[in-house]
């Protein structure tokens, strides 16, 4: 689901005409798509074999993934110049995609 809410976004984001628009949504998108993925093979992980994985390695592997998206997102505002409420519209796909998961359940 959150491939298709990721496409839908940056077709209307083809409206506005502007790279940087469509570079953010594309660029929050993607970020927020491999993060999600990350983190769950990671809760994964420690839920499947508890005595391999520890809760401190589960906690090193978060403030990791932190540390990296927040580097991405300094490099994408300030070396490729995407457009700030761009990247913060596509960092909302899971939310959105969830929101739409939710909403497909009750009915």
């Amino acid at each position: 689901m959150n491939w298709y809410v990721l496409i839908l976004m940056l077709l209307a984001s083809l409206f506005w005409q502007t790279m940087s628009v469509t570079l953010g949504i594309l660029a929050g998108g993607l970020l927020v798509i491999l993060n999600f993925g990350w983190m769950g093979r990671s809760l994964f992980r420690v839920i499947s074999t508890p005595q391999q994985y520890t809760a401190g390695g589960f906690k090193r592997n978060y403030f990791l993934r932190l540390l990296v998206v927040c580097c991405a997102i300094y490099l994408f505002l300030v070396h490729y110049s995407v457009h700030p409420l761009a990247l913060v519209v596509g960092l909302s796909v899971v939310v959105v995609s969830l929101l739409l998961t939710t909403v497909k359940r009750f009915y």
